[in-house]
């Protein structure tokens, strides 16, 4: 059986637990698709499974290969797969199976989209998990209207600077949090208000929401109540918000995780290949510099996504 080269886990812990090695190549099963990977992104999901703090992956999973989302070409199908060809330019988000920080990765056939024509390969690499991570909790959890009002934390980030932008095209009125640097780099994204929140608590200005979209947690989320609207929602990415919070404020709250969704990759592709949304690459890395790319997003303030290039 051929190899390939992965970066896997076999224990939890720090960036000495991230090795390459050569393994076998997977087969595709029925309803599957063997991708070969071109670039896979850096994901804040990628370190809480490296340190053990995503519960989704526990020991049992061991050893585990790290990248959640990728761009690629279709290898071969497996049983059963009839939309997809070999040669097919595609991009997804592999959910929850051995990731894409590999030069090949098996992936439902639903979970796949057609790479948005004008990107190259790299760029899409960056779109998956973050921009349905943002779509989905934007319109799916949120339910974010034409015309409602939405507050979004972190709006330089991977996540954010996606929300902030499908935001406006659905026609809400945007008001994001950022400091630095990312204050100008949201407003280029078409944020209505972009609150420094070195300067200014996002509650004294952004009130009445009809979402709040946290993703930040802690003190963060806490005082993201008084910026909720009755009736409205605050939609988490990390952990719970109340609901005695919720109940007192006659709002809606939830935390949830990303699913894949090749439906919803397909509308942001058009909206890519429109221009109506662009992804900003904030560091490229090889892919002999997996683990550097995963210590630079850990840093922290990082504007819009970190990818790998697998191809390299």
């Amino acid at each position: 059986m051929s190899t390939m080269l992965a970066y896997r886990i076999h224990s939890f812990g720090g960036p000495e637990v991230l090795k390459a090695e050569k393994i076998d190549i997977p087969e595709p099963g029925a309803g599957e698709v063997l991708v070969r990977v071109r670039a896979a992104s850096a994901n804040p999901v990628d370190l809480k499974t490296r340190s053990g703090q995503y519960p989704l992956i526990r020991e049992d999973k061991l050893p585990y290969t790290l990248g959640r989302d990728f761009s690629g070409v279709v290898e071969r199908v497996g049983p059963g797969v009839a939309q997809w060809r070999g040669g097919e330019q595609v991009y997804g988000f592999v959910g929850q199976g051995q990731g894409a920080y590999a030069e090949f990765v098996v992936v439902p056939a639903s979970a796949l989209a057609r790479a948005p024509e004008k990107l190259d390969a790299v760029s899409a690499g960056a779109v998956p998990l973050a921009a349905l991570t943002a779509w989905q909790g934007l319109f799916d959890h949120g339910c974010l209207e034409a015309g409602g009002r939405v507050l979004i934390h972190a709006g330089a980030g991977g996540v954010g600077h996606f929300a902030v932008q499908f935001a406006k095209q659905k026609g809400a009125e945007v008001f994001a949090t950022a400091s630095g640097d990312g204050i100008a780099f949201v407003r280029s994204l078409g944020a209505d208000r972009v609150i420094d929140y070195h300067v200014q608590r996002f509650e004294d200005v952004a009130r009445d929401m009809d979402l709040v979209f946290d993703l930040i947690g802690g003190d963060t989320q806490r005082r993201s109540w008084l910026a909720v609207a009755a009736g409205g929602a605050l939609i988490s990415t990390l952990n719970e918000p109340s609901q005695t919070e919720a109940s007192n404020h006659g709002a809606r709250a939830a935390r949830y995780t990303a699913r894949p969704d090749g439906r919803q990759l397909t509308e942001i592709a058009a909206l890519l290949d429109k221009g109506s949304v662009r992804v900003a690459l904030a560091e490229r890395f090889a892919f002999d510099a997996t683990a550097k790319a995963l210590e630079r997003l850990a840093k922290g303030h990082v504007r819009g996504k970190i990818v790998v290039d697998v191809a390299s």
